[in-house]
């Protein structure tokens, strides 16, 4: 055997009860657990130690993050053994050199401009080579599923305008998610706050999910609205993948501003009565209440119509800025969620410009602020949204369908906590301090139930055969150690992360192993498009 764990408490990622007992590792698997005679090449006394799945962060934006650094500890420390990337429909791939240019301006407040980074690839494909080539051919420091982005694929097609596909683009948009999922994507997901997303029909997004459905992936939507037309917009996704036959996944499913203050039942509800009605449904949440965002998200669809360059001509012009302001301040904008804003709710968290990092952690007084940091920056802002409600947030963690996800920005001066604490966050404060989940629950929210989404066949439990991306944590201290004061400082209480039964930690130190590499999407037999 290459390892022996002794002792462990062992939380398999099922959701029953725990047990002691020996794990031990060979090849990169599982090889046996119980009583495990004999010793290892290696031996771990896990005794005091919960062994668990290693995480899935079902909502990850390391896109680039994950090339350009190889330690990675905001999510290997979490005890993160595999991200889900291109989310909420902007991502790097598939596109050609006019959607990239025009999707690194769209999201570098997400993830820099990626000036940085080599973009050696134009397909879905290609990406996932480069995740698998990672740093000198030696890998990545956590694995990394890939869904085909929306709005990329949209842009990709008809460019960035708010009109309706014509026959031949809506078929050019249905063979890039083909060919995506074809390379190995494990589903489609959208932004449908964000542009050029947010211009698609529902009859044009049930036409990719059936694409989808056809290849055994799932639609991920970050949906219309999470305001005022929150329990609407869900039910356009469960009506729309119902027709499509299509598995769905709630991205951030919460219900946030005033307008949804403790209305988290009546959300359950409606995905009570569609898991009834056979639906295949999961979500994923964070354990925090505020959200995060790009400033120009907030403006409104028009505003943002034509790409980047047409948002920063419409901010110069002082007539349509005007308009804009009306738009956020007396109407609430789409972008917005259908809620006026509340300046003194939103807090920068993030500038692609070092020279305007000032701003960073401060509430914006008003749009002539806004309007002159979108323009100084070049729409690089990133935002704290302090809009969530603590009721709501405990409420969605229990339900059976949850999974967790930390929708991490790890750009930034002053990122969301999120990014670095969400794993811990959820064992430490809601398990151990607040009992909302028990432990059992709570990591089979984490690692088997999004495994089993993801539809991996020897991932996410603690069985012989499977996988050794196993994470070790001490039930009595494990916690967050990021704060919104300090969000990047790593948790406690996590000494020993494996991935492939390598230590990516050990002894709660980032080892020099990458040993992440892309998971693509387990082929199925694949039905005619209805």
């Amino acid at each position: 055997m290459d390892l022996v764990i002794r002792g462990a408490r062992v939380a398999d990622g099922t959701g029953g009860p725990s047990y002691t007992a020996d794990v031990a590792v060979h090849e990169g698997r599982i090889a046996a657990i119980g009583k495990v005679p004999g010793g290892g090449r290696r031996t771990l006394d896990a005794r005091g130690l919960v062994l668990a799945p290693g995480f899935v962060d079902m909502h990850a934006h390391s896109d680039l993050a994950l090339l350009r650094d190889p330690d990675h500890s905001a999510k290997a420390a979490q005890g993160v053994t595999l991200e889900v990337l291109g989310q909420d429909g902007l991502s790097y791939a598939p596109a050609d050199e006019r959607t990239l240019t025009g999707v690194r301006t769209a999201i570098a407040g997400w993830n820099g401009t990626g000036e940085d980074v080599d973009f050696d690839w134009r397909t879905v494909g290609g990406y996932l080579d480069r995740l698998d080539h990672g740093f000198d051919g030696r890998g990545i420091a956590v694995n990394a599923a890939y869904l085909v982005p929306q709005g990329t694929v949209r842009a990709y097609a008809l460019g960035w305008d708010d009109r309706p596909a014509t026959p031949a683009e809506l078929d050019r948009m249905r063979s890039l998610v083909a060919e995506g999922l074809e390379q190995g994507a494990v589903g489609l997901s959208s932004g449908l706050t964000y542009t050029p997303g947010m211009y698609a029909s529902g009859s044009e997004l049930t036409e990719l999910c059936r694409v989808v459905a056809r290849y055994g992936g799932y639609y991920c939507p970050h949906h219309r609205s999470y305001g005022r037309g929150a329990l609407d917009a869900y039910a356009e996704m469960l009506d729309l993948t119902r027709e499509a036959g299509c598995a769905l996944h709630l991205a951030h499913a919460t219900m946030n501003f005033a307008e949804n203050e403790g209305r988290a039942g009546e959300l359950l509800d409606l995905l009570d009565t569609a898991l009834a009605g056979g639906a295949d449904l999961t979500l994923d949440s964070y354990p925090y209440t505020p959200g995060c965002t790009t400033l120009v998200a907030l403006l409104p669809s028009w505003a943002n119509e034509g790409g980047p360059e047409a948002v920063l001509a419409r901010l110069r012009d002082d007539a349509t800025a005007e308009r804009i302001r009306h738009a956020l301040e007396v109407e609430g904008a789409d972008g917005c969620h259908g809620v006026p804003v509340d300046w003194s709710a939103i807090e920068v968290s993030g500038t692609a410009s070092a020279a305007l990092a000032g701003h960073v952690g401060t509430r914006l007084d008003g749009w002539d602020t806004a309007r002159r940091l979108l323009l100084a920056d070049g729409l690089g802002p990133t935002v704290l949204q302090h809009v969530g409600h603590e009721d709501n947030v405990r409420a969605i963690m229990r339900h059976r369908a949850h999974t967790g996800g930390s929708d991490g920005i790890l750009h930034g001066a002053k990122p969301h906590p999120r990014a670095y604490g969400t794993f811990p966050h959820y064992l430490g404060r809601y398990v151990r301090e607040l009992g909302v989940l028990s432990l059992e629950e709570c990591v089979a929210h984490l690692s088997g139930r999004p495994a089993a989404r993801l539809r991996l066949p020897d991932r996410g439990l603690v069985r012989e055969g499977f996988r050794a991306d196993l994470v070790l944590f001490d039930p009595e201290t494990v916690a967050a150690g990021s704060t919104f004061e300090a969000p990047r400082a790593l948790p406690h209480g996590i000494p020993h992360v494996l991935i492939g039964g390598l230590p990516v930690i050990r002894d709660g130190r980032r080892t020099d192993v990458l040993a992440g590499r892309s998971v693509r999407r387990t082929p199925v037999h694949r039905r005619p498009i209805r």
